[in-house]
């Protein structure tokens, strides 16, 4: 079973084990558009929580992507170098960004679950 917690910056992260897979909500890939570049962190690196992790490139607009946690860089999805659009067409599954070693999973708890970050959605409209 994985859990999703999400940021107000729209990242979010997915506990699988003692994992953490990042990436963009749906919300988020909405907002940007079809994406078209992604530059990812290198594996190994270590993250802070709230520091830029990774640059998506849109059709309208560039944006930063903050790791939701600290930890450090497991893996990255290379496949995203060839085909950015996956996260356009399946950001919570496909279109992930990178998986970490997380530093804190009490950290989690600062977090929004599903539930929160939908109530949390409506007050943007």
């Amino acid at each position: 079973m994985s859990s999703i917690r999400y940021t107000r910056d729209h990242e979010y992260v997915r506990i699988e084990g003692d994992t953490g897979v990042i990436g963009i909500s749906d919300y988020a890939q909405k907002q940007l558009g079809d994406v078209v570049f992604v530059e990812l962190p290198q594996v190994g690196a270590r993250i802070e929580k709230g520091a830029q992790a990774a640059v998506v490139e849109s059709v309208k607009a560039a944006s930063e992507v903050y790791a939701p946690l600290a930890g450090e860089v497991l893996a990255v999805n290379d496949a995203l170098e060839a085909d950015p659009a996956a996260i356009n067409a399946d950001p919570l599954g496909a279109g992930w960004f990178m998986k970490m070693r997380l530093a804190d999973s009490a950290a989690l708890d600062g977090l929004m679950d599903e539930t929160a970050y939908q109530a949390f959605l409506k007050t943007l409209d």
